[in-house]
């Protein structure tokens, strides 16, 4: 027997002073509600109800028994509300994993303006170059990258777009080693690999103007598996690097680093979020996939125009000319935009 159905029974019982009016009350037969009481009554050893022809009336140990049931199917009303509105009203905690670099440049902007408009919804966001287990660490979305299709893993999945990576490198050490002009070039050069298991560690597949071409790689020096890090390593002038496209912005605009073969891009990602389920899904997952969808997209659709802002090459090819005390031909250096 349903003991919270036979306790719903009896305090409308109880409220009615009869069990007919109670039966009514909840469309069921009289015969019904006098049965489920008793069976409350033997479930319990104890006698809730004074039975007449005439009326109905509580017991001592009822009484005592009614008042305990209404705060217990109150709780129970309350809990079953905030459930049901879960599925539309955006409240609670939601926890988010992303990549570092892809969650330092667009999750942290796209959870602040997530929030002006649910202001109810905290979230906890973690950064890990570990893609998670979403069931055993109780994660409700992830956003992760990858250079192939996601393997079937029962998982829920959007695609949000595509990021690319840009060679780049400081101006000095360009200046000391000189700009590669075409992909074949990169191959004498001290290039850095990002260790992750997206990209494989010994070659650079290039896409520009010839197609797909190939550099095969040397084992580098230096190796590290954060984009930030390999960003810093760039600047300081260890070699020339890939770095993803909004990850080499700022540097591009500050002339840290300089682009390299402007005309290729490398190592396309497909961005994508993962959550566990579509049926009955929480109103804070939903809304936020959704945000996702119209957020990101625009993201990188203004990072790719930003990195292809024209008047930019003549201005910084000046500044880093003057940098080096004209040691450096205009030429020799082919800054974002080019």
């Amino acid at each position: 027997m349903d003991t919270l159905e036979m306790m719903r029974v009896f305090v409308r019982i109880a409220e009615e002073g009869s069990f007919t009016g109670a039966a009514q009350r909840m469309n069921l037969s009289t015969a019904s509600a006098s049965r489920l009481v008793s069976h409350l009554e033997a479930h319990l050893r104890t006698r809730l109800l004074h039975r007449s022809t005439r009326r109905v009336a509580l017991t001592e140990a009822g009484q005592r028994y009614r008042e305990r049931c209404e705060r217990i199917l109150a709780y129970v009303e309350e809990a079953e509300a905030e459930a049901s509105n879960a599925h539309v009203i955006p409240s609670g905690r939601l926890r988010v994993h992303a990549t570092t670099s892809f969650g330092q440049t667009y999750m942290v902007p796209a959870i602040v303006c997530y929030q002006e408009r649910n202001s109810a919804v905290t979230v906890e966001l973690t950064l890990s170059q570990h893609l998670p287990d979403l069931l055993d660490e109780g994660y409700d979305v992830s956003i992760q990258l990858s250079s192939t299709q996601l393997p079937d893993s029962g998982l829920v999945s959007h695609r949000l777009g595509d990021v690319h990576n840009v060679l780049c490198a400081a101006p000095s050490y360009l200046r000391d080693h000189g700009t590669p002009r075409t992909a074949q070039e990169l191959e004498g050069q001290a290039c850095l690999q990002i260790v992750s298991p997206a990209f494989p560690r010994d070659r650079w597949h290039l896409d520009g103007p010839r197609g797909r071409e190939t550099v095969e790689l040397q084992p580098s020096a230096f190796q590290v598996n954060v984009i930030d890090a390999l960003r810093a390593a760039l600047s300081a002038g260890v070699g020339i690097g890939a770095l993803p496209a909004a990850t080499a912005l700022d540097a591009f605009r500050t002339g840290a680093l300089i682009r390299v073969l402007p005309e290729y891009r490398l190592q396309k990602l497909t961005v994508y979020a993962l959550y566990a389920s579509r049926q009955y899904l929480d109103a804070k997952i939903r809304t936020f996939i959704e945000f996702l969808r119209e957020f990101i997209p625009q993201a990188l659709v203004d990072d790719d125009a930003a990195l292809n802002l024209p008047g930019r090459r003549e201005q910084l090819l000046s500044d880093i000319n003057a940098q080096f005390d004209g040691r450096l031909p205009l030429n020799d250096i082919r800054p974002f935009g080019a």
